[in-house]
């Protein structure tokens, strides 16, 4: 495959001539060398999508769709590859980004392939003698900025209704996990997508992230990642006061009540935040145990977190892979030192394993048990295979942790007393919740966050609102000629 950049529907190198080598987390090794896109790659790809833009706008919204549900077969039939390669670059278990990340990728692009013929405006009732109606229009060259955790799957998440809408687009994925996003703009290409309709630009955060953000002919701007780097995409949008859609930071409360199914809690709970080594910014990494059931739960819960299976990746069996850097498996172990500073307990994990796996970015799965849920462990984000236990006598107190953050991304409950869910799910102070679940996610259901979280939302009829701007035509049917000031 390719590892230039992809502007204006060709691979091409970077204008500095720099790359950067994308590692494979297992060991470390180097896997290839990828164009790293500066300020001038920025500005070819922006006059790229600049010139692409009037025609792609005024394609008709069926043949835009046709595109993407072809996109969409193609993924499905690359899949194998694109799962290697996203596990290879990731390190993704091979089961999960085969069963989860490209069934998922290609399930985005179709939701909204078919979705864009289907998105309209409106008839306003106003004042008698005149028609108003909505106009639903792209809003024109959008920058796209994609973390390291979910490559593949969020290269649809933002693209999919971008496009669906009519827009153009420069999509900076993270320098390290570039590989299945330059592989998606191979198959873009193949599935008959014009040239300068997207622009894949991998590159440093600092450097062409930073520039897309203030760029004054882009006029949106979509980031996930973390809380920090969104305020400085929010400071450098400033200069043309572009759109913002920021998906942020979170610390998930995932909150087991007395009467929960217990299994199904412990189950849910280890998927919750274990899951792709809980890189996973919905994680569940808040662990909230009513006490009556606390230690029921850990005695299952405990050996089932040091019975998951760390391996390589590409190994059918593992079912936990590396962190995707040396930088961060270091960070996630440095909270292990600061739980125990604050007074917790380590009940599980809280190293790195040796042997084969030695080299590797690997960390064990870990669970602490917390003082209290003011603890830096309980408030800070870790996002690794890192849960923070916590307990609570009732209610109103689990009420009192679970919103006692200032992130408001994902949260779950656990209980059968069905008032008590639906009261719950209503009070949490979050974008989205899962009740007797966790993580469940659908191209057709809305996703984001409140308070430090972000705002905006991916997916579903909320996701075609935040690529398009609303404009209002006003009809004088009548043809009357206004009153005003006529002589």
């Amino acid at each position: 495959m390719r590892h230039q950049l992809f502007i204006d529907g060709r691979f091409v190198d970077a204008e500095s001539g720099e790359t950067l080598a994308t590692l494979n987390p297992h060991d470390n090794t180097p896997i290839a060398h990828v164009a790293l896109a500066g300020k001038a790659d920025v500005d070819k790809a922006v006059a790229a999508a600049k010139r692409a833009f009037p025609a792609w706008r005024r394609m008709a919204a069926a043949d835009r769709g046709r595109i993407l549900l072809k996109l969409a077969d193609l993924i499905e039939a690359n899949g194998e590859e694109l799962a290697r390669l996203e596990s290879l670059d990731t390190g993704h278990p091979i089961r999960d980004s085969r069963r989860l990340d490209v069934p998922r990728t290609a399930a985005c692009f179709r939701y909204f392939g078919g979705m864009a013929d289907k998105f309209q405006g409106e008839t306003i009732p106003v004042e008698e003698g005149f028609l108003n109606y909505t106009l639903r229009e792209p809003v024109g060259i959008v920058g796209q900025v994609v973390p390291w955790n979910f490559p593949l799957m969020f290269t649809s998440w933002k693209m999919a209704p971008a496009l669906a809408a009519g827009n153009c687009i420069v999509m900076k994925p993270a320098e390290i996990t570039p590989l299945s996003s330059l592989r998606i703009a191979e198959l873009m290409a193949e599935a008959g997508l014009p040239p300068g309709v997207v622009n894949m630009l991998p590159g440093l955060g600092s450097v062409a992230g930073q520039y897309i953000a203030e760029h004054p002919e882009i006029a949106k701007i979509a980031f996930t990642g973390s809380t920090a780097t969104g305020r400085r995409i929010v400071q450098a949008s400033a200069g043309n006061l572009k759109k913002v859609q920021l998906e942020l930071g979170g610390k998930g409360p995932n909150i087991v009540f007395e009467d929960a199914n217990l299994q199904a809690a412990v189950n849910g709970s280890a998927w919750a935040i274990f899951h792709n080594q809980g890189q996973a910014c919905i994680a569940g990494s808040r662990l909230m145990l009513h006490e009556k059931i606390a230690d029921a739960f850990l005695e299952q819960f405990i050996p089932l977190a040091r019975s998951i299976r760390l391996g390589n990746p590409l190994d059918e069996q593992t079912e936990m892979g590396p962190l995707t850097s040396a930088q961060h498996r270091d960070r996630v172990l440095s909270y292990v030192e600061v739980a125990q500073a604050q007074g917790g307990e380590v009940l599980a994990g809280g190293g790195s394993p040796g042997g084969d796996l030695a080299q590797g970015c690997y960390v064990q799965p870990t669970v602490v048990h917390a003082r209290s849920y003011q603890d830096r462990v309980a408030q800070e984000e870790v996002f690794g295979p890192f849960v923070t236990v916590l307990t609570f006598k009732s209610d109103e107190e689990a009420m009192q942790i679970a919103n006692g953050t200032d992130y408001g991304l994902g949260s779950g409950l656990w209980t059968r007393d069905l008032q008590r869910a639906h009261k719950v799910a209503r009070d949490l102070h979050a974008g989205m919740v899962w009740i007797n679940s966790y993580k469940r996610v659908n191209p057709g259901s809305p996703f984001g966050g409140v308070g430090q979280s972000g705002y905006g939302r991916e997916m579903g009829f909320d996701a075609m609102r935040e690529y398009t701007q609303v404009k209002s035509v006003w009809v004088n049917v009548d043809a009357q000629i206004p009153p005003h000031f006529v002589r």
